[in-house]
């Protein structure tokens, strides 16, 4: 079988009935059911004039709907995950500068990602959560771009986006020079996915914590809790140099515990294996800028 190219076909790896997101107090969401809603997302974006290519903004809180909304939007569109936390200008400047086609925020947001968005003439969604969804499941609404607009033409490139299409675009930190917009391709996704698998030897039975900001590449922690059950995977690494081994990751990067790398660089693993109990300790930021294990 050849590698998946396409976020959409990385999907299908996953077996139908295996949960594939998962959220406190909420009923877990399958492979099935994600592929199903990801087609049902990418045909809503169509419905709305948006197809391969086009630029998505997402500013959305974390958790299942955002990551749900990252791959489906990828999955035909282009997604373009920015911070919460942005104020007027700086959505100005990275709506403008990425020439973003929509903008998606969660139903009844007051984010002045809003505002700027329709003094940009940028088409407004709203993510809503039917009631008693399972994690990660929403539908989209148009609200239109400027005052009294909403699409209603058909997408150009419409469908489920090709190997070549853009998939993600992120900015540069722009910490020595103005922010550049990084575009990567759904094969380079679909390589990095898989060369985290090989890396971190993850198999069906293990699950994945999310502790980081998505709208960051990497993520920013600055207080998480860990599980110290048997079987747990804690990889503590740079996440654009990952250790050979996870075992090897603490010894190999000590240095996170005397300050010296920055948090944004953590990894975090948890394995389905490690069985029931509770959480056992934390990692915390110390005065000086490092981690302690408690």
């Amino acid at each position: 079988m050849t590698d998946p190219r396409t976020v959409r076909a990385l999907l299908e790896t996953g077996p139908s009935d295996a949960p594939a997101i998962g959220a406190p107090g909420r009923e877990s969401l399958t492979y099935e059911g994600l592929r199903a809603h990801v087609d049902h997302t990418v045909a809503s974006l169509n419905e709305m004039g948006i197809g391969r290519g086009d630029r998505v903004a997402i500013v959305l809180p974390n958790g299942p709907e955002m990551a749900a909304a990252f791959i489906s939007i990828a999955a035909g569109a282009t997604t373009a995950p920015l911070n919460p936390g942005y104020k007027l200008k700086e959505y100005d400047f990275y709506l403008g500068d990425l020439n973003a086609r929509a903008l998606v925020v969660e139903q009844g947001s007051n984010s002045e990602a809003i505002d700027s968005a329709r003094a940009l003439g940028v088409e407004v969604i709203e993510l809503r959560v039917p009631e008693g969804a399972a994690a990660g499941v929403f539908e989209l609404v148009s609200q239109g771009g400027t005052e009294g607009d909403s699409s209603d033409a058909r997408a150009s490139q419409p469908g489920p986006a090709e190997p070549d299409d853009v998939a993600l675009v992120l900015h540069t930190s722009g910490t020595t020079a103005r922010p550049k917009i990084v575009p990567l391709l759904h094969r380079n996704v679909c390589a990095s996915a898989k060369n985290i698998r090989t890396t971190l030897r993850l198999t069906p039975a293990d699950r994945c914590l999310n502790v980081m900001p998505l709208f960051h590449i990497h993520g920013r922690a600055e207080v998480f809790r860990m599980a110290r059950r048997r079987g747990t995977k804690l990889v503590l690494g740079r996440a654009h140099d990952a250790p050979d081994h996870p075992r090897q990751g603490t010894a190999k990067y000590r240095g996170y515990r005397k300050g010296k790398a920055p948090l944004h660089s953590l990894i975090v693993v948890v394995s389905a294996s490690a069985g029931a109990g509770g959480i056992g300790g934390y990692v915390r930021r110390t005065r000086g800028g490092g981690l302690r294990h408690d």
